[in-house]
């Protein structure tokens, strides 16, 4: 499986740096972008879209952070036009049953693939970050 492009949005620098050494691992040719928070993402998802660009095929997403949270940002790309086969992956430190419950109730309302990761991460495997993706190998 190749995967091309992901995104990482996070304001923690230290999860940022070491989601990038994980992916690295897979390509050294993969192209990771980082957005301090959801609205630098969803701008930038726009624009691509807006270009008839390739979108990302994975974007890590934190729950937490200033500007734009995780959940507004899943709301606005949920009304995004054409945009399909992206897999968000949840990533926070939050231990809270309601982040949990809120994650299931996406899952459900949409068709994208989101998993929900719990921090830290200390390791990834290929298999897991492209999980039910139709990727050309």
């Amino acid at each position: 499986m190749k995967l091309n492009k992901v995104y990482i949005v996070d304001d923690d620098s230290i999860t940022i740096f070491g989601l990038r050494k994980l992916l690295e691992k897979f390509s050294k040719e993969l192209c990771i972008e980082e957005f301090r928070n959801g609205r630098e993402a969803l701008d930038a998802l726009s624009s691509l879209l807006k270009k008839g660009a390739a979108l990302p095929e994975v974007i890590f997403l934190d729950i937490n952070m200033p500007v734009m949270d995780g959940w507004t940002f899943l709301d606005e790309f949920l009304k995004l036009p054409s945009v399909s086969g992206v897999h968000i992956k949840i990533i926070t430190s939050s231990i809270d049953v309601r982040d949990r419950q809120k994650w299931k109730s996406y899952v459900k309302k949409t068709g994208h693939h989101i998993d929900f990761i719990t921090k830290p991460i200390y390791e990834l495997d290929l298999r897991d970050v492209t999980h039910n993706m139709n990727l050309a190998s």
